[in-house]
This record gives structure tokens, C-alpha cells and sequence, in this order.
């Protein structure tokens, strides 16, 4: 059996920048996916983290 026929590990992180020419149009599709995921997820405590500095912001307001 030839390295090529085994399959690639899947990386276990996102990796901005990897080498990306050895990928199947699947597994760019999948890591597309992956990067939208991160990005909401991101949004979202960036989201979270804005409204507890508002909050405390406004507390100490006078």
C-alpha cells in the first residue's frame, strides 16, 4: 500500500496559514465549516464580553 492511499490525519486545531494544496475539495469544504463555527463562537463571547463591560461600566457611572 502507498502513503497516498492512507488517509491524512485531520489536524486537531484550526491552523491559519497551513499548506492547503494537498487538500480534497471535501476537507476544504470541512474546514471552511470549521472556520465559520470558530468565528460565530468568537462573535459570541466577544459579544458576551462587551455587554459585562457595559454592564459594569454603567454601575459606575455617576
Amino acid at each position: 500500500m502507498m502513503d497516498e492511499d492512507l488517509p491524512r490525519p485531520k489536524p486537531a486545531t484550526l491552523e491559519p496559514g497551513a499548506d492547503l494544496s494537498r487538500l480534497s475539495e471535501a476537507e476544504i469544504e470541512e474546514r471552511i465549516a470549521l472556520y465559520q463555527g470558530e468565528i460565530e463562537r468568537l462573535r459570541a463571547t466577544l459579544e458576551k464580553k462587551r455587554a459585562s463591560r457595559d454592564a459594569a461600566a454603567s454601575v459606575f457611572k455617576f
